[in-house]
């Protein structure tokens, strides 16, 4: 403000009365608080304009770090289960591979049990024959044991259709109901699980007279 307008100002003020001039000063009091109140509300209105984009990136960033959290979480899920199918391929080839070796070495059981049978052992000149055999199928069975394959020989025994196939039944006196009577050719099981099921011939109840 120049002295000019002071003076002309103060020329003004001098020819108000007291009440008059009360009033101009509170006037102009208000004038400066509305004024500081002003920029204050400018500069509260700036921080908070801050705040509100600090906020903003706050949220962003955690947008950005739970998106890839998640990739990270489906990413290892895929690993896992790609493990777990590669595991389960291997578990499933080695077990073919044993099965059809397991059929193979069965056959070669199978004959040289039949010719146990049906040899004459009491005949001397057999006697290496029969030994030879002996050896050579006690081999092979063992060799099959250290893979987990396992004879199912149910003579006597309760029949079970789940590893045994009646292939006939018959009445025996003295045997109770569906008990294996003879086995015609043994069952076996590649850990624990069957591959081929015993043949046997099965005990029947005996069959009541209609005329008794």
């Amino acid at each position: 403000m120049t002295n000019e307008s002071t003076e002309n100002k103060d020329a003004q003020n001098a020819e108000l009365t007291p009440e008059q001039l009360a009033d101009e000063i509170v006037k102009q009091a208000e004038e400066q608080v509305e004024e500081q109140h002003e920029h204050a509300h400018e500069v509260i209105s700036e921080e908070q304009e801050r705040i509100n984009e600090l906020e903003l990136a706050l949220a962003a960033a955690k947008a950005t770090v739970s998106d890839q959290k998640d990739s990270v979480i489906r990413a290892k899920a895929e690993v896992d289960n790609v493990r777990r199918r590669s595991a389960q391929d291997v578990e499933k080839a080695r077990k073919f591979a044993l099965e059809k070796f397991a059929g193979e070495m069965l056959t070669t059981v199978d004959n040289l049990e039949r010719a146990l049978e049906n040899i004459d052992k009491d005949d001397e000149s057999n006697k290496s024959v029969v030994e030879g055999i002996e050896l050579t199928l006690q081999g092979l069975i063992s060799s099959l044991e250290k893979f987990a394959i396992k004879a199912i020989n149910p003579q006597d025994q309760p029949f079970n259709p789940d590893q045994h196939q009646a292939m006939s039944m018959q009445e025996v006196p003295g045997v109770a109901p569906n008990t294996v009577i003879a086995v015609m050719q043994k069952g076996y099981e590649l850990n624990g699980r069957l591959i081929r099921p015993a043949m046997v011939m099965v005990s029947k109840a005996p069959s009541v007279d209609a005329s008794a």
